[in-house]
């Protein structure tokens, strides 16, 4: 079932889209050049949240998560099982990730829209 986005929802992630973090701007960057096949959005509202990255046609979500998600552990689990609720794959990546591994992470959101494609 869809859920719409909560009233403030888009003015607030238009505001993130130009605020984005380092991390965010280096994913978003090789999303653009390292699978131009796949369409992804940023700051996409979905219910109550905004998904940092989403591929309406793969049905994929990609999340960066930062230090303080590491004490919202049951949050972030929360939220993944909504966006899940709504058809999603949700892959998480923490921002080290991004700078220590960006092959591996783009490997990674390769291979998971693939599998989305498929099924």
């Amino acid at each position: 079932m869809k859920s719409y986005p909560m009233a403030g929802a888009v003015p607030r992630a238009r505001r993130l889209r130009r605020e984005a973090t380092i991390f965010e701007r280096m994913l978003w960057s090789a999303l653009r050049e390292r699978l131009p096949g796949l369409r992804f959005r940023r700051q996409v509202p979905f219910g109550p949240y905004i998904a940092d990255f989403a591929s309406h046609r793969a049905r994929l979500i990609v999340e960066l998560d930062g230090d303080g998600h590491a004490f919202q552990i049951e949050a972030d689990a929360v939220r993944t099982r909504f966006l899940e609720g709504e058809g999603y794959r949700v892959l998480r990546f923490w921002n080290a990730e991004i700078v220590e591994n960006l092959d591996g992470v783009m490997e990674t959101i390769g291979a998971a829209a693939t599998l989305t494609d498929c099924d």
